[in-house]
This record gives structure tokens, C-alpha cells and sequence, in this order.
């Protein structure tokens, strides 16, 4: 085996986190030795006796030329943390995966990247905003980080893939085991503009431990999380408390008081997370605006008839998005997106609840 596919070997006996991994390999000088030591030689640095009895065990059945020939027939690629190609922004992560899969492909353009999380039980207004915000973000050209899971993540994987865009969705299991079973389909149609990502081996079963790991992959790939609705007691917060340790921002947008999806939300802002009612707020506080694919966005910036449309709708008054799209027979998604563009442009300007004017 190569160097990086030892690091690989490794990694794939799941007790050995990204800390542990780096411990071996610079204790024994390389993947390769550390995946060879001895018993005695992985007690003397302190592993104990059960790990190193369930990792010799663990060697003895792992067939190196079968798992990687598996990983080359389900089209699965993989980098470890030492390669140039490994992504950006989880780089300088301190918990970092050593490994992370790959089905798909990921892009330089990827570090513009935003995180779209909420509860999967999702009322009808946590629909609406996740994919206005999913929307109108992909349409510019940032990348939508998820994690595949019914409800939010689904709406904000989907929304980014209709309004052509790019996606990446985070599992906590292997990549031949995608969960749900019911986005199998739109783990595909992900895979064939964007990635679906893990750092679990390949056959490792989405368990309800792996969730919490797999969030700070999510919030690691990410500029910024946006959480949308959850419960107090919540995955979602993991998310959001990741991101915050990472160094990164966190959004939350505001909710029904009455509502118990809009506890996590209202929890962050009384914590310090920044408000997000529109996707400019989160352009200006991470300055994509000016950084986001620029070749995409100059795509989208000039003049079209579509805009003479908005604009001629709103010329004589404020109206909300709704009142907007039941006058030109269009979808909210769209005509969100479009005028995000605009404000951008100073075209329209957003006077909150939805409602746009004329500038």
C-alpha cells in the first residue's frame, strides 16, 4: 500500500480519531510503521490494552486490496489530511478527519461555502425560509453544506440542486450505506453536480453516535452555519456549537415564540448568534459578496427580463414576495432569488418581512 492509503487503513478502525491517527503516525515516523507496530510497542504509548487487542484483531481481517478495489467499483474517492487536494476549510481544523470519502467531486470554489441545518421535523414556515435561503445563496454561487437528513437538510440539498447550484451533503455512515434510505435518489442527483462526503469506511452503519462527529464536518466545511428551526434540545445546536468553536459565524433565524421548532433558533440569538432574515445578511457578514464565484455571479448581475418584470410589478409599491408571485405566476423560490440579485445591484431594496420596493 501507498503511504496515504496506510493513513487510510488506519483511519478505517473507527476508535482511532483524527487525534490518535496523528499521535501514530508521528510517534512511529509514518502510516506505514504505525499500522505495523506491535503489541507492545502500542501499549507503550499509552493505548489501552482493549484498543490494542480490537486493533490487531481489526488488522488481521482488514483486506487491504479488496476494501480498495471496493472503493474503485462504487466510485468512491478519498483524500487524507496530507494531500493538496484535501479541502480547504477543514484544513486547519484541530479535529480534522484524517480520511474523508468522497462521491462526486468537490471544487476550489467550495471554501464559499454556507451550512443550511434545522429540525427534520420542519413546519411549513421552516420549508419556505430553508429554501429561500438555499435559493437564493446557490443561485450566487455558494455552496450548500448539509447533511442529507429529512426535513431542512433535505429542502436545502434539493432547492440548491433546482436553482443550479452547487451541494454537499455530510453522512455519518459509510458511503455504500447512504441514510436515509429515502434520499437515496437525491444523494444521487447531489453526486452528479456537487459531493456527497464521509469520513466513516466504507460498511460503517449510521449509529447515533456518529451524528455529533458528523456535524463539525458540516460546520468544518462551511464559512458560516444558518440554523433554521429546531427543538431546544436539539442536533441542530451541535451544529451550531461546532461552528462556533471552529471560529466560525452562526446564524439563526427568527421564529414563531409559540412555536417549539423555534426554540434552538431563539436560543442562539439570546447567545450570540447573528440574525439572518435574508441571504444579503449573511453575503455582508462574511463579505462573500465580493468573494463568492465571481465568474457565476457576473453571470447572473446583468440586466434580463426578468427584472424588468420585478421591476415593473413594483413600481408603484411595496408588495410582498407572495403578492409578487401570484402577479407574474412564478415561484417565491425563484422570484427570491432573482431579487436578491437586484438588491445586490440596488435595484430594489428589501424593507423586511419579505416585502420589496423599488430603489
Amino acid at each position: 500500500m501507498t503511504e496515504r492509503e496506510y493513513i487510510t487503513a488506519l483511519y478505517s478502525f473507527v476508535p482511532f480519531g483524527p487525534a490518535r491517527i496523528n499521535l501514530l503516525i508521528s510517534y512511529f515516523g509514518s502510516a506505514k510503521k504505525a499500522w505495523g507496530a506491535s503489541s507492545r510497542q502500542l501499549l507503550e504509548i499509552g493505548l489501552k490494552e482493549k484498543v490494542v487487542h480490537d486493533f490487531l484483531t481489526f488488522r488481521e481481517s482488514f483486506n487491504s486490496k479488496e476494501y480498495f478495489f471496493r472503493l474503485k467499483r462504487l466510485s468512491v474517492d478519498f483524500v487524507t489530511e496530507k494531500d493538496h487536494d484535501y479541502p480547504e476549510n477543514l484544513a486547519d481544523l484541530e479535529d480534522a478527519p484524517s480520511v474523508l470519502y468522497i462521491k462526486g467531486s468537490l471544487k476550489k470554489s467550495d471554501t464559499n461555502a454556507v451550512a443550511i441545518v434545522g429540525s427534520r421535523k420542519m413546519t411549513s414556515y421552516g420549508r419556505e425560509v430553508a429554501g429561500n435561503f438555499a435559493s437564493q445563496l446557490a443561485s450566487l454561487g455558494v455552496t450548500i453544506v448539509s447533511g442529507l437528513a429529512r426535513g431542512i437538510d433535505t429542502v436545502a440539498h434539493s432547492t440548491a440542486l433546482e436553482s443550479g447550484g452547487r451541494t454537499i451533503a455530510v453522512l455519518g455512515c459509510g458511503l455504500d450505506k447512504m441514510y436515509p434510505p429515502e434520499n437515496i435518489s437525491l444523494a444521487k442527483k447531489i453526486i452528479e453536480s456537487g459531493a456527497v462526503v464521509s469520513e466513516y469506511p466504507l460498511g460503517y452503519p449510521a449509529l447515533p453516535t456518529n451524528f455529533a462527529s458528523r456535524n463539525r464536518i458540516i460546520s468544518g466545511l462551511s464559512k458560516a452555519t444558518v440554523v433554521i428551526e429546531g427543538l431546544e434540545k436539539s442536533g441542530t445546536l451541535l451544529t451550531a456549537s461546532a461552528a462556533a468553536e471552529q471560529g466560525r459565524s452562526v446564524f439563526a433565524v427568527p421564529g414563531q415564540i409559540t412555536s417549539p421548532m423555534s426554540a434552538a433558533p431563539l436560543f442562539l440569538l439570546q447567545n450570540g448568534a447573528k440574525m439572518a432574515t435574508k441571504a444579503s445578511d449573511i453575503l455582508e457578514e462574511l463579505n462573500l459578496q465580493l468573494n463568492v464565484d465571481r465568474e457565476r455571479v457576473e453571470q447572473v448581475l446583468p440586466a434580463d427580463a426578468l427584472e424588468a418584470q420585478l421591476t415593473e410589478i413594483i413600481a408603484n409599491e411595496p408588495l410582498h414576495l407572495d403578492e409578487i408571485a401570484r402577479i407574474s405566476s412564478l415561484s417565491v423560490a425563484n422570484i427570491s432569488a432573482k431579487l436578491t440579485v437586484m438588491e445586490l445591484k440596488g435595484m430594489v431594496k428589501n424593507l423586511g418581512g419579505g416585502v420589496y420596493k423599488k430603489a
